[in-house]
């Protein structure tokens, strides 16, 4: 069974591509300052689950670049957004088979680097993911706003209305 963590991320990924709806590759690229593009925010937020699910979980790098082009205090880019996203698309498929296998006893575990352990646990680092995700979708809506968009996603969820609780 999945964990509910690994379902929040994919909801909050879910969130990112309905927040997204109707974007030119224009609009994506453009930067409004101080903040970054929308292909920036994009490729941030695949360059974290790269980070995690991929170089730390599994010892592979399949997007050697991006961190460079887009991590965490790097120089500012707007990279073209048809390559970006499929950035983020190749790099959320090739993590979700490894986040399958998360169970609750795996939570506290840290995963090794460089002949030490990472410093948060595997827990803190699904919660940061969920967490990263949100700030960014926020911050897309802000951007979107200044390209003149309405009609934007007022509420989180497409529709509720069938919700079980």
């Amino acid at each position: 069974m999945t964990h509910p963590l690994v379902s929040q991320i994919r909801f909050a990924r879910s969130e990112l591509i309905r927040g997204l709806e109707g974007l030119t590759a224009k609009e994506a690229e453009h930067r409004f300052m101080p903040m970054n593009s929308i292909s920036w925010m994009v490729g941030h937020l695949a360059n974290q689950e790269h980070g995690y699910w991929i170089k730390l979980a599994q010892a592979k790098n399949i997007a050697p670049d991006l961190n460079r082009l887009v991590g965490y205090g790097k120089p500012a880019s707007t990279p073209p957004w048809d390559e970006i996203l499929a950035t983020w698309q190749q790099i959320t498929a090739a993590t979700d088979e490894y986040l399958d296998t998360i169970r609750a006893e795996d939570l506290d575990q840290h995963y090794p680097w460089k002949d030490k352990l990472w410093q948060e646990d595997i827990g803190r680092l699904l919660m940061r993911v969920i967490f990263h995700y949100w700030y960014h979708i926020g911050e897309i809506q802000a951007v979107r706003q200044n390209h003149g968009h309405t009609h934007l996603p007022d509420f989180v969820g497409a529709d509720m209305s069938s919700a079980k609780y």
